[in-house]
């Protein structure tokens, strides 16, 4: 039924005369890429070849149409997603065309706006940039509590805040209640602390270009005339300072082409909103609407359901997705008595299928909606001796005990590092606190220069109390005794966690979080400082590496970096050991955690100062050259290229762009999937009311997408019972089901049915093997 619709398009969208452009795209795809008659939407269906267009559409803006790659700028929101799209269009266009071309992130297209614009922004031109973990330490300080829900609360609201591009006063507008009251009382203290420490924060990458650009017309005119032609891919995930970003990079000319998918949109709960893409067409009338409808993933049997659950949803923009893989396999139901028989049950039809179908482990994934359900599976492939990995877990050098020892041999190898000099003067506590920070911080914005400078002479006029001056003094000594110990060189500067050079650019790759049942705040983690380029999760992508760091000289700022040599073999192993007795860090472990928690952290440390010894004997580096290898195997751990032989056990969240021939969804109950959350549950007014609809059209999103990574199988379970602390709760089979056009309990057929029967049956299979 589509043939028809997709021979009117051959003609219309026909190639012109002469074009080398690539004949591998369907009709509808090859329009969204020919269109440049003005803005332009193309409504991605899940597997639908977005990316494709997106890096077919940039070859031929190059290599057709006579653009410059320098003022063409293709924005997504994952450094992975950006690595795929600059690979791809290096293999269709002649690397002489590509040089200049940007393709990174929102966050990485920031950054480079406010090195370049950093007067502009009240900034000096080694600001910092504070990763989510020292922005949350300054949080704490402003509440004084040790409260970490409300922690994490208040800094998701301040994050929600700074992403609709509201300021403290204009939070306070809005601001409903004594929590928010207070959170915006924390926001002003906040921002006034970022100032005088001249630092932003992640959300900052995006609101003070946004502002800045709404703001200043001759800034705007320079930054659109270098912006010529703009792509945007998972529109729907901007939020409304992107959104704002986009409209003043593009101007009355709005050349641009966004790629998106209002099904796909399930990141409400940090500020995106679907609503921008319903806002493109109302602020450009004369907006191209293209819709890619035909799914390469999947097939028939498979999408039909995920249109009919997507079905119940308002629609901004009708699509249906179809295929021509064929029908496939029924989509099976299984209910179990608990949340302990799914995980055996699941395992053990696991491993049968995988030696029925002669598969390999990695093309099975188990989705759940949220991480806690991640481990009763996690002790059945174990149990099974299956393999698996965590999607979405947290890296090694993410924790924040590695953290902490990390920024003093940051610190020590870039004295200039603000967020080291931060970390490493707090943690642990040693007199130096947001008081003594906030004063340092004035003095070095005044004079344009680093923490550690103000802190290397500091005088009376600065700290006018003597315990005060006396902490920072004990501290500097201290760093400048493990710098002398490790003989000063000048001209190198390290890479911090998350970032590896890639010839004249810096890479960073930072992932997000994992995505519980009730999503934490964003976080952005490993985020260059002081004069290091680069980003932060979902964002930084590629951005230019400063030439002092390209050729090893200083680049005449204030307090040039410098590097650390002479550690070596055993002499870097005496000196970490020595580092670390001096932090004096096992005791304050054990001074600010039970006992569990604090063994279980020291032995991190201990592993990580092992792990850093052997690296420094076998390969005879220097202490610099081991921060820039923690850089290095982090960036190869978050690395996906290399997949293992593995299940992925996966959030729905982290499993977005990924798809799996066969996909087992675990949980589907009312309360988790779609979650139960919110603090309006019983509230029947109005507001409520739509609050609670809202929530649900989001959690059928992304059921929707749950739905849509798998390729050839799919399997739904849900629980008759689940435990919960120390009780076992009834449950109910999610709405989902049932909207999918399936039933939550089948007819059983005549004959043996029995659910003990059917596990030894499994069984015996798997002794086959």
């Amino acid at each position: 039924m589509h043939a028809p619709a997709e021979a009117a398009l051959r003609a219309s969208a026909a190639l012109p005369p002469g074009s080398t452009l690539p004949q591998g795209l369907n009709a509808r795809q090859r329009e969204a890429v020919l269109y440049l008659d003005g803005p332009c939407l193309v409504l991605a269906g899940a597997g639908s070849g977005k990316t494709r267009v997106i890096t077919q559409k940039m070859a031929y803006l190059l290599r057709e149409c006579g653009y410059q790659a320098r003022h063409v700028v293709a924005l997504t929101f994952t450094n992975k997603a950006a690595r795929e799209m600059n690979e791809r269009v290096r293999t269709l266009v002649d690397p002489r065309l590509l040089r200049g071309l940007t393709v990174g992130t929102f966050h990485s297209l920031g950054l480079r706006f406010l090195r370049e614009e950093y007067a502009g922004a009240g900034l000096k031109r080694g600001f910092s940039i504070l990763d989510a973990t020292d922005a949350q330490g300054i949080v704490q300080e402003l509440l004084a509590t040790t409260d970490r829900a409300r922690l994490r609360a208040v800094q998701q609201t301040i994050s929600l805040w700074k992403n609709a591009l509201l300021d403290p006063d204009g939070a306070a507008r809005v601001a409903q209640g004594p929590d928010e009251a207070e959170a915006v009382r924390v926001y002003r203290s906040y921002e006034a602390t970022l100032r005088a420490y001249q630092s932003v924060d992640f959300d900052d990458l995006i609101r003070l270009p946004a502002r800045m650009l709404a703001a200043d017309e001759a800034l705007r005119a320079r930054w659109q005339a270098r912006v010529q032609y703009l792509l945007v891919d998972e529109y729907q995930d901007t939020n409304a300072c992107q959104y704002q970003l986009v409209r003043m990079l593009c101007g009355d000319r709005a050349m641009f082409t966004a790629v998106g998918d209002d099904d796909q949109a399930i990141y409400a709960w940090r500020g995106a909103t679907v609503e921008n893409l319903a806002q493109l067409a109302r602020d450009y009338p004369s907006l191209r609407l293209i819709k890619l409808e035909q799914n390469y993933r999947s097939v028939q049997t498979i999408l039909e359901a995920a249109n009919r659950v997507i079905g119940h949803n308002p629609k901004t923009f009708d699509k249906t997705l179809w295929s021509d893989l064929g029908a496939g396999e029924p989509i099976v139901v299984t209910p179990m008595d608990s949340d302990l028989a799914e995980a055996e049950s699941i395992a053990m039809r696991l491993s049968a299928a995988r030696f029925e179908r002669q598969a390999q482990w990695k093309d099975f994934a188990v989705l759940y909606r949220g991480n806690h359900q991640a481990r009763v599976m996690e002790q059945a492939l174990r149990t099974l001796r299956i393999p698996y990995t965590v999607s979405g877990g947290q890296s090694f050098f993410d924790k924040a005990e590695i953290r902490d020892v990390l920024a003093w041999l940051r610190l020590i190898a870039n004295e200039d590092e603000d967020p080291a000099f931060i970390r490493a003067a707090t943690t642990p506590r040693r007199g130096i606190g947001q008081g003594t920070l906030q004063a340092l911080g004035a003095e070095a914005a005044r004079r344009g220069v680093s923490l550690y400078a103000v802190a290397a002479d500091v005088s009376e006029a600065v700290l006018p109390a003597p315990r005060q001056r006396e902490a920072v003094r004990d501290f500097v000594r201290l760093v400048d005794h493990f710098q002398a110990r490790a003989a000063r060189r000048g001209g190198a500067v390290p890479l911090l966690p998350g970032a590896a050079v890639q010839g004249d650019l810096l890479a960073f790759d930072p992932d997000p979080p994992a995505f519980d049942a009730d999503p934490p705040a964003f976080d952005a983690d490993a985020v260059p400082a002081a004069g290091a380029a680069g980003g932060g999760v979902g964002g930084a992508g590629l951005v230019p590496l400063p030439q002092a760091a390209q050729t090893g000289a200083s680049d005449g700022l204030a307090g040039a970096a410098t590097g650390v040599d002479g550690l070596r073999g055993d002499d870097a192993a005496r000196v970490l050991d020595d580092l670390l007795a001096a932090m004096n860090y096992e005791r304050h472990l054990y001074d600010t955690l039970d006992e569990r928690q604090a063994q279980s952290r020291w032995a991190n440390v201990l592993e990580l100062l092992e792990w850093l010894k052997r690296k420094a004997d076998e390969d005879d580096m220097t202490l610099l050259e081991l921060v820039q290898h923690v850089a290095l195997v982090t960036m190869l751990e978050r690395a996906d290229d290399e997949e293992p032989d593995a299940v992925k056990l996966s959030t729905l969240h982290a499993s977005k762009g990924l798809e799996y021939p066969h996909v087992y969804l675990i949980g589907v109950e009312e309360g988790l999937l779609p979650h139960r959350g919110g603090d309006d549950e019983g509230d029947v007014s109005e507001a409520a009311v739509a609050a609670r609809a809202r929530r649900i059209e989001e959690e059928r999103r992304l059921m929707y997408v749950g739905i849509t990574r798998a390729q050839r199988t799919l399997r739904i379970s849900w629980c008759r019972k689940r435990r919960r602390g120390r009780e076992d709760v009834i449950c109910e089979p999610s709405r989902f089901i049932a909207e999918m056009g399936l039933q939550a309990e089948a007819p059983r057929p005549v004959g043996d049915t029995d659910p003990d029967r059917t596990l030894d049956r499994l069984k015996a299979l798997l002794k086959k093997r």
